[in-house]
């Protein structure tokens, strides 16, 4: 049962993503202005994480100076609250199945971001340069094919779905071609920032090393932000009010579970089976939403969603692989160079 915990922990960890979608969806097809959910979503995650920070890394965080501060306020601004304040517009316009697939563009997005500034290299005459940039392709490819590509219903089993969507959804797919290209473009829009964000991170916490603290600050630094992006787009008092509804159900849960749970739970997995275990488990999130969007929210799955997904799930794949590949001579020479005993 021991060996099998990151294995449960990653399943655990994906099931709460595609609770994310879904619980988002949910609360913008309410009538939840998404400028106004990213500034509670984040507050909710600042007042979780606050006592963890201070209980844990207070004592021992470095100096935190104004170049350093600076750094942190324009990461957080890029990353989190553009990244979130975009993929809320795009959800509109889209589907939580849509955005469980779009995430699985982000390992390949940061790799070729990671390129661009130099962290990664690819060396196309190699089997792993070829898979990568294989992977960036069938990505690409899978994007336009969400975007561009709808084809015949696969309706499944969504008569039969929970908040009785179903009506609203097929109206909305013969109406809104325009929107959902454009929400494609703003989906991946906001996954770049996220890459952006990744990236960036790397130097950052050469400054400032305290992963906890780190979190938190960005987390406070976005919920201010967030809050005068939302008080200048949306005026009226009675958007700002949170009733026993899926509303603040949705805020609460992204912002402890997704924010404050999984953080601690992805770097558990990290630690335990390394990163490119985790990247792996991604699609895991898209197979949950797909099936839970249908019951759930009535969403009419597409032959084009499902090709792209599978496009994108394969672009993820190859990127891993050639990842995987590169590292595995450096291993074998290090032990070579290992001295006998």
């Amino acid at each position: 049962m021991k060996g099998n915990k990151p294995y449960l922990v990653v399943i655990l960890i994906q099931a709460i993503y595609a609770a994310m979608f879904l619980l988002s969806k949910a609360a913008f097809d309410h009538g939840m202005n998404n400028f106004i959910f990213v500034f509670y979503r984040q507050t909710a995650a600042t007042i979780f994480l606050i006592p963890f920070a201070f209980f844990f890394q207070w004592k021992t965080a470095p100096p935190l100076s104004f170049l350093a501060f600076c750094k942190i306020f324009f990461l957080s601004f890029l990353g989190i609250t553009a990244s979130l304040d975009i993929y809320g517009i795009a959800l509109v316009y889209t589907s939580a199945t849509l955005a469980a697939s779009i995430t699985n563009c982000l390992p390949v997005i940061t790799f070729f971001l990671a390129l661009l500034f130099r962290i990664e290299v690819l060396k196309v005459k190699s089997a792993p340069g070829v898979a990568k940039l294989v992977g960036v392709v069938a990505c690409l490819t899978g994007a336009a094919t969400l975007a561009f590509y709808k084809g015949p219903h696969l309706e499944l089993l969504s008569h039969y779905n929970l908040l009785g969507y179903h009506k609203n959804q097929q109206h909305l797919g013969h109406v809104a071609s325009r929107s959902w290209i454009k929400g494609c473009f703003l989906m991946l829009l906001s996954s770049t920032f996220w890459g952006v964000w990744l990236v960036l991170q790397t130097f950052v916490i050469k400054d400032y090393p305290s992963k906890l603290l780190l979190t938190t600050l960005q987390c406070f630094l976005s919920s201010i932000q967030s809050l005068g992006i939302a008080l200048a787009v949306e005026r009226n008092i009675e958007q700002w009010k949170l009733g026993w509804n899926v509303r603040l159900l949705a805020v609460v849960y992204c912002g402890i579970m997704v924010t404050g749970v999984t953080y601690y739970l992805q770097a558990w997995v990290i630690e335990k089976k390394g990163p490119v275990f985790l990247a792996m488990a991604t699609p895991l999130s898209l197979i949950m939403t797909i099936f839970s969007s249908t019951f759930i929210l009535g969403e009419i799955i597409t032959l084009g969603s499902l090709l792209g997904s599978i496009a994108l799930v394969i672009g993820l794949y190859c990127v891993l692989w050639g990842k995987s590949r590169e590292q595995m001579p450096k291993v074998s020479s290090d032990m070579e160079e290992a001295p006998s005993s």
